[in-house]
């Protein structure tokens, strides 16, 4: 039962080291990875629709 007291105040003390982003900061990041995977599926989308057709038309 030691260990797990002791893991918790540990864990306790390395968290308050750390330097959390700002609320900006996270809203920020946020729209970076909702544009990036806008992007993102849009290019695998159209070289989806790129390479099917590429296709279709080669076997027919």
């Amino acid at each position: 039962m030691q260990k797990v007291t002791n893991f918790f105040q540990e864990t306790q003390q390395e968290l308050k080291k750390v330097t959390w982003p700002t609320w900006n900061e996270v809203w920020q990041a946020t729209l970076v990875v909702i544009v990036v995977t806008f992007f993102a599926s849009a290019f695998i989308a159209a070289c989806d629709f790129c390479i099917s057709t590429i296709l279709r038309m080669l076997i027919n």
